[in-house]
C-alpha cells in the first residue's frame, strides 16, 4: 500500500452517493463484487460486506482478516444507520469540531465504531443498507468502499 489518503469531512460529503430507483439483492452481490476488485487491485486486505434490510447478503474475507472483522463491519454499519451518513463522515465531522467521537459517552461504542469504512445505500433517498470494509487503515477502508460505490454507478449508467 503506498500513501494513506488524506481525507477531510468535505472530501467525504464531495463523494459519490449510493441513491438508485431499486436495489435488489442481486445489486448488493454485483456491488460486493466491484468492491473485491478495488480490494485487490489495491492489494488490500480487507472484510467487504454488503448488507440490505439488515441481512447480510454479500461477505467476503481476504488476506488475513478473519471473524474479528466482523465486530467492526457491524459497528462501522451501524454508524452509518445511526447517523446516515458514511461512517467517515461522522468521525471527521466530530474530530473538525473538537470533540472526537470516541469521547461521545451517549453512545455505546462497542456497538458503533466511527471508524471509516462504512457507506450508506439509498433507494430514493432511503437508507436500505450499507457496503463496509474493514481490515485496513480507515482512511484505505473508506476509499475503497467510496471507489466500489463510484464504479457501480459508473456501470449501472453505462
Amino acid at each position: 500500500m503506498s500513501e494513506l489518503p488524506v481525507l477531510t469531512a468535505a472530501d467525504v460529503a464531495a463523494q459519490p452517493v449510493l441513491d438508485v430507483g431499486s436495489f435488489s439483492q442481486d445489486d448488493a452481490v454485483d456491488l460486493g463484487v466491484i468492491a473485491l476488485e478495488v480490494v485487490r487491485e489495491r492489494g488490500a486486505d480487507l472484510a467487504v460486506r454488503v448488507e440490505l434490510g439488515g441481512e447480510t447478503v454479500f461477505l467476503a474475507r481476504t488476506g488475513t482478516t478473519d471473524a474479528g472483522n466482523e465486530r467492526w463491519l457491524a459497528g462501522k454499519a451501524r454508524v452509518v444507520h445511526r447517523f446516515g451518513e458514511p461512517s467517515l463522515l461522522v468521525r471527521r465531522r466530530h474530530e473538525e469540531a473538537g470533540t472526537p467521537f470516541e469521547d461521545r459517552d451517549d453512545v455505546d461504542h462497542d456497538q458503533l465504531k466511527a471508524h471509516g469504512g462504512s457507506v450508506p445505500l439509498r433507494v430514493r433517498g432511503e437508507l436500505v443498507g450499507t457496503l463496509t470494509t474493514s481490515g485496513e487503515p480507515d482512511v484505505v477502508d473508506h476509499a475503497v468502499s467510496a471507489e466500489a460505490v463510484r464504479r457501480y454507478l459508473e456501470r449501472r449508467a453505462g
